[in-house]
């Protein structure tokens, strides 16, 4: 089951770098977002009719909500100010090391020396990939922002997914709370430039749609199955992920530096699938 969270939570990582490059590479960020959030609600929307109701994750479930939220206003905050590649492993690279520390004190999960180190590795190889040409101070605070917020929703949706009758019935019930409710907030915030947003970005908004699906609901299986300081800093290999992609597809300017950075955090990856 340990090898399974891990497998897991390598696809997770590999199609959150593909959804966030769709975000990135689109012209008003926030559209994007809500047209993705708004697209996954409505593919697994079916499927609130099959699962039990999440009796018990309740508060954790809105709770994600509100934390989610402000995570994504980061987010898009982030990626406006500054290319991919530069803040995208600092957001990523941050919270695995803060969710382990919430994890362990709050939640009991063990964390092992090896682990510890994996953890170590892939946070300083986020540093290296970050130091290389630096983003703005702007920037670079509100991609630290994002990281607080992704280690705060990690651990909410780790004792949510516990809390729940099943992990299925979480996973469904998250997607559609926060699709619809996110992405009408973010639609309703753009107004009548999301509507000219959608005319040209629905494809690529509902493809990501569909991956978001995937890259978290794997994830949110995977915390149900083993502890989240190793699996949460493993989610992270969406860093060696997302800087190819910025560097082969978006054609950002990625240095020997990051791609360094980019090896210590495949090495720490390592580290944490042997689970030591």
């Amino acid at each position: 089951m340990i090898d399974l969270a891990a497998l897991l939570m390598l696809a997770s990582g590999a199609s959150h770098a593909v959804v966030n490059a769709v975000l990135k590479s689109g012209g008003d960020k926030m559209s994007s977002r809500a047209l993705i959030d708004g697209s996954s609600a409505l593919l697994i929307l079916p499927f609130a009719f099959l699962v039990p109701l999440p009796h018990g994750a309740w508060p954790w479930l809105f709770a994600s909500f509100a934390v989610h939220l402000v995570y994504l206003i980061c987010l898009i905050k982030a990626f406006e100010g500054a290319d991919m590649s530069a803040v995208y492993p600092v957001m990523r690279g941050t919270a695995p090391v803060l969710a382990a520390m919430i994890s362990v004190l709050w939640l009991g999960d063990p964390i092992s020396p090896g682990v510890a180190f994996g953890i170590a590795l892939v946070s300083t190889g986020t540093a290296l990939v970050a130091w290389w040409n630096a983003p703005s101070k702007r920037a670079l605070l509100w991609a630290l922002a994002t990281g607080v917020t992704i280690a705060a929703y990690t651990v909410i949706d780790a004792k949510g997914v516990r809390a729940a009758p099943s992990a299925v019935s979480y996973i469904v019930w998250v997607f559609v709370m926060l699709g619809f409710g996110i992405g009408a907030i973010f639609a309703i915030w753009r107004g009548p430039r999301f509507v000219i947003a959608a005319r040209s970005q629905w494809k690529p908004g509902l493809i990501a749609g569909a991956l978001s699906l995937v890259t978290y609901g794997f994830a949110l299986w995977a915390y149900r199955l083993g502890d989240v300081p190793r699996l949460a800093a493993l989610r992270e290999s969406s860093i060696l992920f997302g800087v190819l992609i910025a560097w082969l597809f978006l054609k950002e300017k990625v240095g020997k530096p990051r791609f360094a950075g980019a090896g210590l955090i495949a090495a720490g990856a390592a580290f944490l699938i042997a689970g030591i």
